[in-house]
């Protein structure tokens, strides 16, 4: 499959797939952290009409869609920003490309509004689920895919994106992606095209 893995400069979602045997790209404003020559550096809502199979947006900008920062909509007059985050959502959920996966924390009911075709996610995962002791609730919105099976459920639930002390880079740290997931994803999404053909013949 050509995969598309938007809103990724760490390469982590790419590798996944690529190990895989696929076609796969991350698109992200900044540079590719690990310098791979398959990493388009900027706007992806500019290359979703590329001809993809799946789209999977790892981290779009979230502050603003998500339930934890609703707060501040009001009380510092970020209205403007919401309206941008919706709108990044909405492109790419209803991106021309067949299977898209969207990666996002639980979202509040002000963005719901601005969504263009909003549907309530498919599930949500843990990383304790997919080999990582660790909690961070996150929501799945998937358009013709299953949903992610569990691989690896392991003790520990430390908060440790939650408690990452302030920094310059922290929110650099706080929207890497985990491993176990990008694996359990490659695998399970991966093979979509090869039982499609099965089916029919």
């Amino acid at each position: 499959m050509r995969v598309l893995v938007a809103c990724e400069f760490s390469g982590v979602v790419r590798r996944a797939f690529k190990a895989r045997g696929h076609e796969a790209w991350s698109c992200d404003l900044l540079p590719s952290e690990d310098r791979s020559d398959f990493h388009i550096q900027g706007d992806a809502r500019d290359i979703l009409n590329d001809g993809w199979d799946l789209l999977m947006v790892a981290h779009p900008p979230c502050t603003r869609l998500c339930n934890s920062g609703v707060r501040w909509l009001a009380e510092r007059n970020l209205w403007a920003d919401l309206k941008d985050a919706a709108d990044l959502f909405s492109a790419f959920w209803n991106a021309p490309i067949e299977r898209v996966c969207i990666e996002n924390p639980v979202m509040h009911g002000h963005a719901k509004k601005l969504i263009v075709n909003y549907q309530e996610p498919a599930q949500s995962i843990q990383p304790w689920q997919f080999g990582h002791g660790e909690t961070k609730r996150t929501c799945l919105w998937l358009r013709n895919l299953p949903k992610l099976t569990p691989t690896n459920i392991v003790a520990g639930r430390e908060q440790r994106v939650h408690r990452m002390p302030p920094s310059p880079n922290r929110w650099r740290e706080r929207s890497r992606f985990f491993p176990g997931i990008a694996e359990a994803m490659a695998d399970q999404w991966g093979n979509l095209e090869q039982a499609i053909e099965r089916r029919v013949a």
